[in-house]
């Protein structure tokens, strides 16, 4: 089998880079690197992907072997239907280590058609190193990198504003974009680097708040030489992806010229305010597996799709999402349902092997700000409990027992909350552990035993999953 790269491989030439990308990770190339190649193909995007290393120190052989080419995979379920495509990537140049070449990595601010930065540097990416000391070495972090990098593209074009940049982060933290912006500015404080540039940094570049959403497992294992087989190539750096994909960025009307990308149909909105996209993926998305894991874990299902197979946990879920999430989210329908009915298709897809017990990690805090805020808001709006919400809670409970039907449940959570629900379950009755619970401030930033009949509907169901379990 012929090996990936530009030698074998028809349509593969060269365009102006555009777009330098800090990461090379699954998720990148399975979601920002295969839209810049929708654009190449069908638009006159014309632009090429520099990626640069972020924190190893080895180079990226991998990916430099296949010249930055590799293959999208795309499985799942997408409006009923199982989707199965294959898309060749060939915007991606391959990837640069600025701890083995710094002159390299420098030398791509000098680019004159650059215009974007892609990054994700994992959640704990975007922060300040104080032991960054000089910015012509090396420096640790990512924002450092990338203050460096715009620093040599102010003096290459002396301070040009024509040359500033559209920045989009895709970590998974809130207001991305402006914290990235905050550590460059604490960088330029410390290196004492000019006021001009200063000035040019916050005039002329543009730090967007972004929020991304697609599962990209990565490279498929189980299914690979099958993969390989139908491509005609041997491709080791192929990574699979689901159908779903969504990008909201707050950005400007010149940046979605730049970058037309939800003129092709795909699901990429540019907005002025995120808040209601984020709303929307914690309390919908988020909100239902962390409702899902205790639910289905103590009916002995430990996969997403396993659970979405049995008919009274698919119905569970389905009712918890449509008749108790949805109403209590102010949003409007049109934007909230059909993101549910895509999030039923991502939870049935027949390849991801989703584990309940990697969803469950810290669950009592991914509780309260996923679910609590659910079940708050409908008993505010309707004036009642949510039937589904209170089960899930009350199967959270027992959860955090740390077994049912004789077998351990890998509990994943802080060690002092694993200690208080481990000695509670041993010392004290069912209806003192729901109230212990309710009452735990710590967790809750309130006490939930004021909420009326709340404890009695939870105290009930905890009552049922514990006589199940004799069963």
């Amino acid at each position: 089998m012929k090996p990936l790269n530009r030698k074998n491989t028809a349509n593969t030439a060269t365009r102006p880079l555009k777009i330098v990308q800090f990461g090379t990770g699954n998720f990148l190339r399975g979601f920002a690197d295969w839209m810049v190649q929708v654009l190449n193909d069908q638009t006159g995007f014309n632009g090429d992907i520099q990626m640069v290393q972020v924190h190893s120190r080895k180079p990226a052989r991998g990916i430099n072997e296949q010249e930055g080419l590799y293959h999208l995979i795309v499985r799942g379920f997408y409006k009923g239907k199982t989707v199965e495509e294959n898309q060749l990537i060939s915007c991606v140049r391959g990837a640069i280590n600025p701890y083995i070449d710094y002159k390299a990595f420098l030398e791509l601010a000098n680019s004159p058609e650059l215009t974007f930065i892609f990054s994700n540097t994992t959640e704990a990416g975007i922060y300040f190193e104080e032991k960054d000391k000089d910015w012509t070495i090396t420096p640790e972090s990512f924002p450092g990198k990338l203050t460096a990098l715009l620093f040599q593209r102010f003096r290459h074009f002396d301070g040009d504003p024509e040359k500033g940049l559209f920045i989009l982060p895709c970590e998974l933290v809130e207001n991305n974009g402006q914290k990235l912006k905050e550590n460059i500015l604490r960088y330029v404080d410390l290196w004492n680097l000019p006021g001009t540039f200063e000035d040019w940094l916050v005039k002329h570049n543009t730090f967007c708040n972004t929020l991304v959403d697609r599962i990209v497992p990565g490279f498929p294992l189980d299914a690979a030489n099958k993969i390989q087989e139908s491509l005609g190539y041997r491709d080791e750096q192929m990574v699979m992806a689901e159908p779903f994909h969504f990008w909201a960025i707050e950005g400007t009307e010149e940046l979605a010229e730049k970058f037309p990308a939800d003129k092709l149909g795909l699901n990429v909105k540019f907005v002025s305010d995120l808040s209601p996209f984020r709303t929307r993926k914690v309390r919908i998305l988020n909100g239902a597996h962390t409702c899902l894991v205790p639910v289905a874990y103590l009916k002995d299902i430990r996969l997403v799709k396993e659970a979405m197979d049995d008919g009274e946990t698919s119905d569970f879920i389905e009712k918890t999402i449509f008749e108790e999430i949805i109403p209590s989210v102010d949003l409007p329908e049109d934007i909230l349902k059909p993101f549910a009915e895509a999030v039923l298709d991502r939870f049935r897809n027949p390849f991801i092997k989703h584990k309940l017990s990697d969803i469950s990690l810290n669950s009592i805090s991914k509780w309260k700000v996923r679910v609590l805020p659910s079940l708050l808001d409908y008993i505010k709006k309707e004036n009642q409990l949510p039937k589904h919400l209170c089960e899930a809670f009350a199967a959270l409970i027992v959860f955090y027992r740390g077994h049912y039907k004789g077998e351990a449940i890998p509990l994943k959570d802080k060690q002092e909350i694993l200690h208080y629900f481990d000695q509670l379950w041993k010392i004290k009755p069912t209806e003192e552990v729901v109230s212990s619970v309710l009452s735990k401030i710590e967790f809750w930033d309130q006490d939930l035993n004021l909420i009326p009949g709340l404890s009695q509907a939870l105290i009930k169901e905890v009552t049922l999953l514990l006589e199940q379990e004799k069963r």
